[in-house]
């Protein structure tokens, strides 16, 4: 779900890459895992969709930036997922420069890590959409 009016989600005629990520999440979900977290601070949670077997990853940080350091041993032993990433940039930062993001394209496994950084304020999405 995307609340807002549709033309916010555009850039330069087109929709928004970030956006990428609304269109792909699950909305049917076979199982949810709180990957790591602490109330009030941060969270990271994976959920698997129903039938296809794609994991969607989110985390989020209260004003610290942080660095999440992910293991993907939930995945389906011997398969590949491309891993697309949406995370924060260099210079990302709640209140100077939130709409500051990169997102990477690689190739995950179950025996795969991948440490995240967190801006103050910031977050992290990821589709691991099976190969």
């Amino acid at each position: 779900m995307a609340c807002d009016l549709p033309e916010h989600y555009m850039a330069n005629g087109k929709v928004h890459p970030a956006f990428q990520f609304i269109t792909d999440v699950g909305v049917d979900w076979q199982q949810t895992k709180v990957l790591s977290g602490e109330i009030g601070k941060y969270v990271t949670i994976a959920r698997k969709e129903k039938e296809t077997g794609n994991w969607f990853i989110g985390g989020i940080t209260d004003e610290n930036e942080r660095i999440e350091s992910l293991t993907f041993d939930f995945l389906e032993e011997g398969k590949k997922y491309k891993a697309i990433v949406y995370k924060d940039s260099e210079d990302s930062h709640w209140n100077t420069n939130p709409e500051a993001y990169k997102i990477e394209e690689i190739e995950i496994t179950k025996v795969a890590t991948l440490d995240i950084k967190l801006a103050s304020g910031g977050g992290f999405a990821i589709s691991l959409l099976k190969e």
